[in-house]
């Protein structure tokens, strides 16, 4: 099964709604590799990398969030994976 890798970006009310341990949840429930962080704007952004289904199930998820969350927008870029994560991970708020 080819492998897949989207940057993504979600804006809206995604943060303080616990979007980021949801979305490491989601992930590893689907053997998705990457990882997710708040920004100081307010968006959250992560990098996923999988088979092309189960990372589009972790997109698809992220146009809903957890409860309490209200997603405005998923920008997707899409690109190569590069293969160098070996599992999903919350990184520090940049």
């Amino acid at each position: 099964m080819s492998q897949v890798r989207a940057e993504v970006a979600i804006t809206g009310k995604v943060q303080g709604v616990y979007f980021r341990a949801a979305m490491l949840e989601e992930a590893e429930k689907r053997g998705v590799t990457g990882w997710v962080r708040n920004r100081s704007d307010g968006t959250v952004e992560g990098v996923l990398e999988g088979s092309r289904l189960a990372v589009q199930e972790v997109l698809d998820w992220c146009r809903q969030g957890p409860p309490g969350a209200v997603v405005k927008q998923v920008e997707i870029n899409w690109q190569t994976p590069s293969g160098k994560y070996s599992g999903f991970e919350i990184r520090e708020t940049i």
